[in-house]
């Protein structure tokens, strides 16, 4: 093969702190290497200085050679030729790398238009192929779209079809699939690989979910601490990892059992989803209540419609949902984006306003409490959300955030706030010295372990935990998962775990609800459901689901494309 990027020594040093130390790893064309390693080890920031993008404050030395040319001492012309030129770009965040004032069209014409001489007519043909190549329905009305109107698949595409805009090379893909849902991410995964087999182009993966670099990669590089610590071919990397923090990193990973995947993608009948309608076909518990026991959380024929606007339909984004928790138990609520997960946990913590149904907690309505009474309901319900960034207070301290909801509801006074906030730190097996930090100054996993101790903070008999670990690197993801479980035994809450993440579900849930487009379509234990689905949303969900075994990742991929 040849070889395409030649890294030798790599270093970047931010302000004299070294971030990439003697980095060295080469891409060969055609090929898909993929770089893997914990937040903070230098995957992104080698990247990025491969198409200088980086900081004025930073200092790179080494080689990076581009088909026998340094990137390195090019000017800055130079450089804009070769980005979106010979190499493309796919950033982790769709949204922020697309101008919202912008439409679709018009950003596809100007990435086509600085590296082509064409005409407007011409390129605006090109961007529709593009928009066709990436396998986007109803090119020409997505060519007239704004970002906010298309969803986090579509936008991802978007931006796919901007980077091989020009036929590029390299394509450097910066954790393509992080915020995507399962059944997202294994179409993003297939389209990535059959471009990679189309036009050509070597890809050079950056990511931390090992599922997707099982499935995808033909090479595996390790990085931690900003150097290369291992790397070799994928098949012999996940079989017999040489180095201690590799196989740290494999150990990590949360993926379905064996017997959960062999089984639910070998069925002699795959039901059609076209003749099994979820609302003509309410999902049904396969084991009744616990006798005796009144659940902790009812929810009766739900529904939320968010009414349209400027003629647009109104859309139903729960639609007679009928759930339960028991008291203590853990009930997993699952789907891709847009199913309704979200907003069923919005319609429960009150954020969400119910259009009808009912949502009793402990026996009490949440739609119809006020006052004093509707305060002493909310003291019950804990909420952890999905980015544990965006949902504390930048200007508020680590400490005052917990301390929050105990002075709000007066539950202690005085010093004794401080020796509340100093022991729920400790019960998230955080140092209660952090405190005095504002969550910039904290890592990922540190700033969720905040979130769950302010959530826990006022002992809530149910806590509503909305992707919490999603945006969160493998080992940190198992380490907040651990957290989570011996927290749940200790203090016996009952639990609404959402998340897309079935091998997450497996591990924590006693029970399973799955939702497709607004609807229950399946639910009951996990382990039958999981092992036997009947619908075939549920069925494409476990056959979307990668696992770090790239054998089985193969298996998997044929039973999805079959199911889709």
């Amino acid at each position: 093969m040849t070889t395409l990027l030649d890294l030798h020594g790599v270093e970047v040093t931010f302000d004299s702190v070294p971030a990439v130390r003697s980095v060295s790893y080469s891409v060969a064309a055609g090929q898909v290497v993929a770089v893997v390693g914990e937040s903070g080890s230098g995957k992104t920031v080698t990247a990025m200085s491969l198409l200088g993008l980086l900081p004025s404050n930073a200092q790179v030395t080494g080689r990076a050679l581009l088909s026998g040319r340094d990137l390195y001492p090019m000017t800055p012309a130079e450089l804009r030729a070769v980005r979106g030129g010979e190499v493309g770009m796919v950033f982790q965040e769709p949204m922020s790398a697309l101008n919202p004032v912008f439409t679709v069209g018009e950003q596809l014409v100007e990435a086509i238009l600085v590296h082509q001489k064409m005409s407007a007519r011409d390129a605006k043909r090109r961007a529709i192929e593009l928009l066709n190549l990436v396998g986007l329905p109803d090119p020409e009305r997505r060519f007239r779209s704004y970002p906010h109107e298309l969803s986090g698949g579509q936008l991802q595409r978007i931006v796919i079809a901007m980077a091989v805009a020009n036929d590029p090379k390299l394509l450097i893909a910066d954790e393509p699939t992080t915020a995507l849902d399962v059944t997202v991410q294994a179409e993003i995964l297939e389209l990535l690989r059959d471009l990679g087999t189309r036009l050509g182009t070597a890809i050079l993966l950056i990511t931390h979910d090992m599922g997707v670099v099982a499935d995808l990669a033909d090479r595996v590089v390790v990085m931690y601490d900003g150097k290369v610590v291992e790397q070799g071919p994928v098949e012999e990397i996940f079989a017999a990892p040489k180095e201690k923090y590799t196989q740290q990193l494999l150990g990590s990973v949360i993926s379905l059992s064996g017997t959960v995947t062999e089984r639910a993608l070998i069925s002699d009948v795959v039901v059609r989803e076209d003749h099994f309608a979820a609302a003509d076909h309410p999902a049904t518990e396969s084991v009744p209540d616990v006798p005796g026991v009144e659940p902790l959380l009812r929810i009766e024929n739900l529904s939320v419609v968010y009414g349209g606007r400027f003629r647009s339909m109104a859309v139903h984004a729960a639609d007679r949902v009928s759930l339960h928790v028991e008291p203590g138990e853990v009930l997993g609520l699952v789907g891709e984006s847009g199913s309704g997960k979200s907003t069923v946990a919005g319609a429960v913590t009150g954020l969400v306003k119910a259009t009808g149904g009912q949502i009793l907690v402990d026996g009490v309505d949440v739609a119809r409490v006020r006052g004093r009474a509707a305060k002493a309901l909310r003291r019950r319900i804990g909420v952890v959300f999905q980015d544990p960034l965006s949902s504390l207070n930048p200007r508020a301290t680590v400490g005052d955030s917990v301390a929050e909801p105990i002075r709000l509801h007066k539950a202690v006074r005085g010093s004794e706030v401080d020796r509340r906030v100093a022991g729920l730190l400790e019960s998230v097996q955080l140092n209660p010295s952090l405190r005095a930090r504002y969550p910039h100054e904290l890592s990922g996993g540190q700033r969720q372990r905040v979130c769950i101790a302010r959530a826990l903070a006022l002992q809530p008999d149910l806590l509503v935990a909305d992707e919490p670990t999603s945006a969160l690197d493998v080992s940190v993801q198992a380490k907040v998962l651990d957290l989570f479980r011996d927290l749940q035994e200790e203090h016996r809450f009952a639990c609404l775990f959402i998340s897309h993440d079935l091998a997450v579900i497996e591990q924590l849930a006693g029970r399973v609800a799955v939702m497709h487009r607004g609807h229950v379509v399946e639910q009951g234990p996990t382990a039958a459901v999981l092992a036997g689905p009947i619908h075939p949303y549920t069925q494409r969900l476990l056959a979307a689901a990668p696992v770090a075994d790239p054998a089985g990742q193969r298996r998997r991929r044929e039973a999805w494309r079959q199911l889709v």
